[in-house]
C-alpha cells in the first residue's frame, strides 16, 4: 500500500546525518525527516536522538513530484 499525505506510519531509522534521517517506510519507500521535524525542541546534535535501526511513528508531510517523501517526527506527539 502505497504511503499518503497526513498517514501516521510507523518506519525504521536507515540513516542518520546531521541535516536528519532517513527513514524506511512499510511499503518499502525512503523518506527524509529534516532535523526541524524531529523535535518541538531545538536539537544542536541529531546523533543524541535518534540512531539508525530505531523504530519511530513518523507523519507523512509531503511527497515531491518526483517522488521524494518527507517525514516528521514531532507532528506524530
Amino acid at each position: 500500500m502505497p504511503v499518503e499525505v497526513g498517514q501516521i506510519v510507523k518506519g525504521t531509522i536507515t540513516g542518520v546525518k546531521k541535516f536528519g534521517a532517513f527513514i524506511k517506510l512499510p511499503d518499502g519507500s525512503t523518506g527524509l525527516c529534516h532535523i526541524s521535524e524531529v523535535s518541538n525542541s531545538y536539537i544542536k546534535e541529531i546523533e543524541s536522538h535518534l540512531t539508525v535501526g530505531q523504530e519511530v511513528d513518523v507523519k507523512i508531510i509531503g511527497i515531491d513530484k518526483s517522488g521524494k517523501i518527507n517525514l516528521s517526527i514531532k507532528q506524530t506527539q
